[in-house]
């Protein structure tokens, strides 16, 4: 059988607002939802993206759009980047 990989994490730093919030999924929607309560705790999780400014390890800076959950009183948790817009 073979082993899953794991994906090393980007490290990037936001330096904008997170712009054209849209929630793309909540609660029971959520695939990762039974990680996430065991990981940070009960909440309304949602599952949203947005479009900063980030800082990428090497010094450059570009537009991304960022996927991440959210729950209310945890806050942000899991910041990804899923697409470099330029």
């Amino acid at each position: 059988m073979k082993e899953k990989e794991q994906k090393q994490p980007m490290y990037f730093e936001i330096l904008s607002e997170i712009s054209n919030l849209e929630i793309i999924a909540t609660g029971k929607s959520i695939r990762e939802i039974g990680r996430l309560r065991k990981t940070y705790g009960n909440g309304r999780w949602r599952k949203l993206k947005g479009i900063a400014t980030i800082n990428l390890e090497d010094g450059t800076i570009v537009r991304a759009e960022l996927h991440w959950y959210e729950a209310h009183g945890i806050g942000k948790k899991e910041i990804k980047i899923k697409f470099i817009l330029e």
